[in-house]
């Protein structure tokens, strides 16, 4: 798992870094992307309305961080409670390093004339995103740990890939993101919570032996 983890936070970085420099490729597209999605959503208010109330309440970051105190909850009643820290720290530093990053890079957030929804502060790496990945890596983890059934394993995981890639596209959609905001927002969130869960196995490997 830290392989992987350390390739996708490569990844964001290389992202986060283009874009925090300018690079004319990649903001042409973000311009591109973002436009041609927000003129649908103009044009479709049905639509954006349903995209609203996914990306307020059904892949709200809270949604996420209320399934993440659940498990913790579970774990810290079943006596698993360093495992219990460890999720929640995992959280708390999504959470930390999104908010240090947004100020650092400080990068604006798309601004329409006709604008279908409205975000504050600094867009990249997107939030929503972030905290999606960051969360189904860790819900599908511990999930992993109780073996489930092979049907209920492949709909857990059906129902994360949805929800990372729906709410990276509504962000868009909505105008209040740039697509790059949302890739790196997954990948960092996906491969800190991926290294932190390796970290986890290696110290539990040290402690039995």
């Amino acid at each position: 798992m830290a392989r992987p983890a350390l390739a996708l936070i490569a990844g964001a970085t290389a992202v986060m870094a283009a874009a925090a420099s300018g690079a004319a490729p990649l903001l042409r597209l973000d311009r591109t992307l973002a436009a041609g999605l927000h003129r649908l959503a103009v044009e479709h208010p049905s639509w954006t309305g349903a995209n609203r109330i996914l990306t307020d309440w059904v892949w709200d970051p809270w949604t996420v961080r209320l399934l993440i105190i659940g498990a913790v909850v579970v774990l810290w009643s079943k006596r698993h409670r360093m495992l219990a820290l460890w999720v929640a720290g995992t959280c708390a530093v999504e959470w930390t390093l999104r908010a240090v990053l947004r100020w650092a890079i400080g990068r604006p957030r798309p601004v329409w004339e006709d604008p279908v929804d409205s975000a504050s502060f600094a867009s990249m790496p997107s939030g929503h995103a972030m905290t999606m990945a960051a969360g189904s890596v860790v819900l599908l983890w511990l999930a992993r740990q109780g073996n489930p059934p092979t049907a209920v394993w492949i709909l857990a995981v059906a129902a994360a890939a949805v929800s990372v890639a729906g709410v990276a596209f509504t962000r868009v959609y909505l105008g209040v993101h740039w697509p790059s905001d949302t890739v790196a927002g997954v990948l960092l969130g996906a491969g800190l919570s991926m290294a932190s869960l390796a970290g986890w196995k290696s110290a539990h490997q040290a402690r039995r032996t």
